[in-house]
């Protein structure tokens, strides 16, 4: 098969760590042909989707870990599958490429995740679907709104809508000096809509990523700790990341999502779970492929591929 993947530009990977580089590697260790390109190169023409795409080769090297062919512009559709991981954030030109990417569907390209999916379930707001597994949660964008929840629950985590690594997040308590400055930044004197949640003690036990393909969950997840004086449990902010077995409530929330998910086009998931409650639905490019397969053995790339290979046959 060919396999067109649409990424952020390679020489930013950090492959010891990419979950994309994980898909690239198993899929040509498969004898799939791997092709890239990035959101920038896209185009309609004549009413066709295309891509400017390159051909690559993984070169075993740990530096310069790929070779590319010359550009060839290539409708989407001629690929086999097309796999979006474009990573946040979901500003108004990945919301184009979704477009882009639903046209390209009309006419014979197979996404993943599916671009209609990937506009229906804001990382942050589809938990919005699930509020049996979530914590007292505020969506507004008025800093008088939030000093009320902010009052009503004594110690909240404040987010931006379209954030990733843990970017722009703030833990706020009522005798905080910065609050109306912080509220003002976020929200932009009112302009931008922010989530905020009452804040789980249980992160010092990790946030933990719990990956779903095909709706099914993957029984280890990777519990990502907080350094020392830090509330963000993300890798992106120095965040440690552990190989845990499942726990018995993160099974019932993956196989209660589960199902939903994939039954709306999604491959890919990753749930974000702090304690014993649902805090994200990452759907754009969820991570965490390597770190759990390095610690507990399980080829969490080689049931990503087994998966994407059962949705094309």
């Amino acid at each position: 098969m060919h396999i067109a993947f649409l990424a952020d530009p390679l020489h930013s990977f950090k492959t010891y760590k990419d979950s994309t580089f994980a898909m690239m590697r198993e899929a040509a260790a498969r004898g799939h042909v791997l092709h890239a390109f990035e959101q920038r190169d896209m185009r309609v023409l004549a009413g066709r989707v295309l891509a400017d795409s390159r051909r690559i080769t993984l070169t075993g090297d740990a530096k310069d870990w790929f070779s590319a062919a010359p550009v060839e512009t290539r409708e989407l559709a001629s690929f086999d599958a097309v796999i979006m991981r474009k990573d946040p954030p979901f500003d108004s030109e990945y919301l184009y490429a979704t477009h882009l990417l639903e046209h390209a569907e009309r006419q014979g390209a197979r996404v993943f995740n599916k671009p209609r999916a990937l506009r229906d379930y804001n990382e942050k707001l589809a938990i919005l679907r699930f509020a049996q597994f979530t914590t007292p949660t505020l969506i507004s964008s008025q800093a008088a709104d939030i000093r009320v929840f902010l009052h009503e629950q004594g110690d909240i985590i404040l987010k931006p809508l379209d954030g990733m690594g843990g970017a722009g997040i703030f833990r706020l308590r009522p005798e905080d000096p910065n609050i109306g400055a912080i509220l003002e930044t976020q929200t932009l004197h009112g302009q931008v809509t922010l989530m905020a949640q009452r804040y789980l003690p249980a992160i010092k036990d990790g946030d933990k990523r719990v990956l779903l393909i095909a709706g099914k969950p993957v029984d280890w997840c990777l519990a990502r700790i907080p350094m020392q004086g830090e509330t963000r449990g993300n890798l992106a902010a120095g965040g440690t990341g552990v190989a845990r077995p499942l726990s018995a409530r993160d099974r019932e929330i993956a196989e209660t999502l589960g199902p939903q998910l994939a039954a709306e086009g999604l491959l890919l998931v990753g749930l974000d779970v702090i304690g014993e409650h649902l805090t994200e639905v990452n759907v754009t490019s969820p991570t965490c492929f390597q770190e759990i397969s390095q610690q507990a053995g399980i080829n969490v790339a080689g049931l990503f591929i087994d998966a994407l290979e059962a949705a094309l046959s």
